[in-house]
């Protein structure tokens, strides 16, 4: 695991503030390919954070709300604090390109269940090159899974090089699948430099302990 909270703490976004000049809630982004884990990492950081901070969650799907549906299955917040936008095109258009949906979901729910200290806005599985727009989130977490390919971090794309956070999750899964974590941290540290790598198993004893901690100095920078 590479990982240092102290690297790259500021916000990307230049409004931090609302419309009544009121601080408005930290944004982050969660990124990567289908089945790569990123519902249930949001739903394991629901837990780890909910009771010290205030948070709400904003899923993406094509066509559906399952990302929804498994949150509220699970209770890991109250259904007002979940919403649910169905992006009807690839799930970065709605990220990226057209953010209108997901700015009106997030708004939404700082002006119904604020106020919020943290939005979670997990984007639909996509591929290598998913990333957010700076005017939705502030700080973007792109999860990749060993079953997809130990060369995955080789293979780069914006996603794995660019996002604030790189989580490289079911790492129970390596030696099932053949994949080499070692190899994976070595390309992902090629690929990444200085920016921060998480290797994780959430049926580990660690769980999504390591990504809780970088979001919880990710909101003491906002505040600060």
């Amino acid at each position: 695991m590479h990982l240092d909270h102290s690297h790259g703490t500021a916000a990307v976004s230049a409004d931090a503030a609302r419309p009544d000049g009121t601080r408005r809630a930290l944004r982050i982004g969660l990124g990567g390919p289908v089945g790569s884990g990123k519902t249930a990492t949001v739903a394991a950081l629901c837990r780890a954070l909910r009771d010290r901070y205030s948070i709400a969650v904003v899923t993406n799907d094509i066509y559906t709300r399952e990302d929804a549906a498994f949150l509220l299955r699970n209770a890991v917040l109250p259904p007002e604090r979940i919403q649910a936008v169905e992006t009807g095109a690839c799930p970065h258009t709605a990220i990226r390109d057209d953010i209108s949906a997901n700015l009106e979901a997030v708004e939404d729910l700082e002006d119904t269940v604020g106020p919020l200290d943290l939005i979670l806005v997990e984007s639909g599985g996509d591929n290598l090159t998913a990333t957010f727009s700076k005017g939705l989130v502030d700080a973007q977490i792109f999860v990749i899974d060993v079953a997809g390919g130990d060369d995955i971090p080789r293979k780069g794309g914006p996603g794995v090089t660019t996002a604030d956070l790189l989580v490289v999750n079911k790492t129970d899964l390596a030696p099932y699948v053949g994949s080499d974590l070692g190899r994976m941290a070595r390309d992902a540290e090629q690929q990444r430099g200085e920016l921060p790598v998480v290797f994780q198993s959430l049926r580990g004893e660690e769980g999504v302990a390591p990504v809780a901690g970088w979001v919880r100095s990710r909101l003491a920078a906002w505040v600060a």
